[in-house]
């Protein structure tokens, strides 16, 4: 099973870049963020007439997540628990079936910035509920996934630049806290499980020739169980296609499981 997590940056004013990417990688399971459009505006049919199963969870404008999946999905949950006020489209779960069963969690995790301030405080919010749902994943002894963008810079090795983001919400010593007690909950980081080192990035901004300056910072991860990272089989980042035609500022980061 080939799973991606990309982060699309609105799924109208990339729409044939996506369907691009999808005609020539053809990942068993994509895991969209940003998508940027209610549910009942998503393009559906286009990804339908590829063969994928949509579900998403949408915001105007802003946010949204989406699964397209190749294989069907049960069990389609929207929204992280943990706060029923929280109106923000960034949480969505579902049960593919391959030869095994796989939760995958789609999430777009709060930016933060300006950091410290309201917006920073909804983001360590955010990832206490987070970590909360993770609890919960490992409880039940499966193979689960929570991919997306974590708006996380875990190291500085994570960055080509690290003294720019030092006091960024990306890279603040609370979020990067936050993030590795998720983590050391019991979660495998699967690209890092595989490839080590500085200079791997899933980011670029759209400023300042920072792809072509080669200015990135990892932000989009995939924490597995430990049911699930006794499946992997492989992890890459597709930097590559940040050089395309109207790219998105991220890429596809991947994972292969013997599922």
């Amino acid at each position: 099973m080939r799973i991606a997590t990309f982060n699309i940056n609105g799924v109208k004013a990339r729409m044939e870049t996506v369907l691009g990417w999808l005609d020539e990688a053809a990942p068993d399971v994509a895991l969209l963020q940003e998508i940027k459009s209610v549910d009942e505006a998503f393009p559906r049919g286009p990804f339908e007439d590829r063969g994928y199963n949509v579900e998403t969870h949408g915001q105007k404008g802003f946010n949204g997540v989406a699964i397209l999946s190749k294989l069907p999905l049960e069990d389609v949950v929207r929204g992280l628990p943990g706060d029923d006020g929280d109106d923000q489209a960034r949480w969505i779960e579902a049960t593919v079936v391959g030869d095994r069963a796989v939760r995958l969690c789609c999430l777009y995790l709060p930016n933060g910035n300006p950091a410290p301030g309201p917006k920073y405080d909804y983001k360590l919010a955010w990832m206490e509920r987070l970590a909360a749902r993770a609890r919960d994943l490992l409880a039940a002894e499966e193979p689960a996934i929570m991919a997306g963008d974590y708006n996380v810079i875990p190291q500085d090795e994570d960055a080509a630049r690290p003294e720019a983001w030092k006091d960024d919400a990306l890279a603040r010593p609370e979020t990067r806290a936050a993030f590795r007690r998720i983590v050391n909950l019991g979660f495998t980081e699967a690209f890092r499980t595989r490839i080590r080192g500085s200079g791997h990035y899933s980011f670029w901004d759209y400023q300042a020739g920072a792809w072509n300056r080669n200015d990135g910072i990892r932000i989009d991860h995939m924490l597995l169980t430990p049911q699930a990272a006794d499946l992997l089989a492989d992890a890459r980042i597709e930097s590559e296609i940040r050089g395309g035609e109207k790219p998105s500022d991220h890429v596809p980061v991947w994972i292969t499981l013997d599922a």
